[in-house]
């Protein structure tokens, strides 16, 4: 008798313990991460909190969602296939804004501009790029091309098509080419050509990149969410800079073709560069974004002619609010 108790009391915990338990997996609110791109080291910080439970930690079940070049990511987000999106830079997101989505930056992990042209070894200076051939892709016609025109004398004849292959630069000596500073160096040093590699951020572009965009209609039904998000991300590429192996399987998981090499390398110059621990976030935590830079980027906008201040303010492009006071030091 004082057996079938005992059994009896033990079931009665087992069965508190899985009611507990459920009530833990329904207390986890769904959020969907959308990235700009396929799975590689510039999105690590995402998917380290999701491979070393910080999302889970701060109540979340979040689900990353990938990206690539025929994905219009805020086009999904719009129609509630993502919370969130990663924008390519504010400047981006400013723009869209401008077009008549009410989309709104609230963190930049990159607290400078990863973008850079690629050239052969004569050209070590922008100026050095008249008469040279100019591969861009069509989104820097809103964004880097007409800042680098402007400042070095450079003309719209010289650019032809970026297809994202490296192939036409490696064949032709007069050619330049766009790329990110931790992706394509690396592709192109593996193919045996010598390389310069000059990043716009180093000459004064202003964009933050790899950034937390969101619907206005998401930011305030689901504030306690947003901010759950991002204080765990953030976290989540502090850990990723310490030990990327959690983040890295995640990574070869959703992108098969990652290499451990270029992971490696990728993960190395974010850290040489300080793209993320650098700056404002060196004092104020990951994925800071101050006033100052984010009037930087719109008074470059305003003064580029790509947007029209009538149509879009400042103050409704970024909300600071979400990483002020966060403090997620490197």
């Amino acid at each position: 008798m004082m057996k079938s108790a005992s059994r009896l009391s033990q079931l009665g915990a087992a069965a508190l313990l899985a009611l507990g338990a459920l009530g833990t997996a329904q207390a986890q609110e769904k959020f969907t991460f959308m990235t700009n791109w396929y799975a590689q080291a510039e999105h690590g910080g995402f998917y380290q909190a999701l491979a070393t439970g910080l999302y889970k930690k701060h109540g979340l079940d979040a689900h990353i969602k990938m990206g690539g070049p025929q994905v219009n990511i805020v086009q999904m987000m719009a129609a509630g296939q993502a919370d969130c999106v990663m924008g390519s830079s504010d400047v981006q997101m400013v723009q869209m804004r401008e077009g008549g989505v009410p989309v709104t930056t609230i963190a930049a992990i990159f607290q400078k501009d990863v973008q850079a042209l690629i050239t052969h070894e004569d050209v070590k200076r922008f100026e050095d790029l008249k008469g040279k051939t100019i591969l861009i892709g069509s989104s820097a016609q809103r964004g880097f091309w007409p800042w680098l025109k402007a400042k070095y004398g450079l003309s719209d004849s010289q650019t032809r098509p970026y297809t994202f292959n490296i192939q036409p630069f490696v064949a032709d000596k007069n050619v330049a080419q766009q790329g990110y500073l931790t992706s394509e160096p690396f592709a192109i040093a593996k193919a045996g050509v010598k390389a310069n590699t000059l990043l716009f951020s180093d000459h004064g572009y202003p964009a933050y990149a790899t950034t937390v965009s969101c619907m206005d209609k998401t930011l305030k039904a689901r504030s306690a969410a947003v901010t759950a998000f991002v204080k765990a991300s953030m976290e989540g590429w502090r850990s990723y800079l310490a030990d990327p192996a959690p983040g890295n399987a995640l990574i070869k998981k959703d992108n098969p073709n990652m290499t451990d090499e270029q992971l490696a390398y990728s993960v190395a110059k974010l850290k040489e560069l300080r793209m993320i621990t650098g700056g404002d976030a060196a004092t104020q935590g990951i994925g800071v974004i101050t006033e100052a830079r984010a009037k930087a980027s719109y008074d470059f906008l305003v003064e580029t002619k790509l947007i029209d201040p009538a149509k879009v303010k400042l103050a409704d492009a970024y909300n600071t609010s979400f990483v002020k006071d966060l403090k997620v030091l490197p």
